[in-house]
């Protein structure tokens, strides 16, 4: 169980740190800043997996035996789209920092939509709940706060081959739970 849990949660530290890097290559973010930009990951990254959860729990009831497979499926599907899927965190960063009401509440649901994904991937695989929510907005913080702090000193290609780097995990992942669901 620990093993998927760091494996459901480290590819999404990956991605949370390179939008947070591009947001330190700006620069100049008070500590205000830094805290605000902080919170809104956390609530986004760790809120999100609730609402992927609530559609993934009751499925997994529903379909049984295939919940697994079907998890795993999710999980690849994520990291494939995060391998494919050309975001361009400077734009997204330049925009956090100065967003404000609405635009800050659809900026935030942007950055968390693979935590939506793997929120319905912990529902089908019956993880519990608590600890993956911790871990998740554990890791925003913490990715958020190096981010910010080192985006000054970390290139364009590191960010984008974290992102890599998380796509693959999350493939990575998902054959994993095949291979369980098949040996079991």
């Amino acid at each position: 169980m620990v093993l998927e849990l760091v494996g459901f949660v480290l590819p999404l530290g990956l991605d949370s740190f390179a939008v947070a890097a591009a947001l330190g290559t700006a620069g100049g973010l008070t500590r205000a800043a830094r805290w605000r930009i902080s919170a809104l990951f956390v609530v986004f990254e760790a809120g999100m997996p609730l609402v992927g959860l609530a559609a993934g729990a009751p499925l997994a009831r529903a379909v049984g035996d295939v919940a697994d497979c079907l998890a795993a499926a999710a999980v690849i599907a994520m990291g494939a789209w995060m391998l494919v899927h050309d975001d361009d965190d400077e734009e997204k960063a330049g925009r956090l920092v100065t967003a404000r009401g609405v635009a800050l509440l659809g900026l935030g649901l942007s950055i968390s939509l693979d935590e939506l994904a793997i929120g319905f991937g912990v529902g089908l695989s019956r993880l519990p709940v608590l600890p993956v929510i911790i871990a998740i907005g554990v890791q925003a913080f913490v990715a958020v706060q190096l981010g910010v702090r080192l985006g000054t000193r970390v290139s364009e290609r590191l960010r984008e081959a974290a992102e890599r780097l998380a796509g693959i995990a999350l493939i990575a992942l998902g054959l994993l739970l095949i291979a369980e669901r098949l040996l079991a």
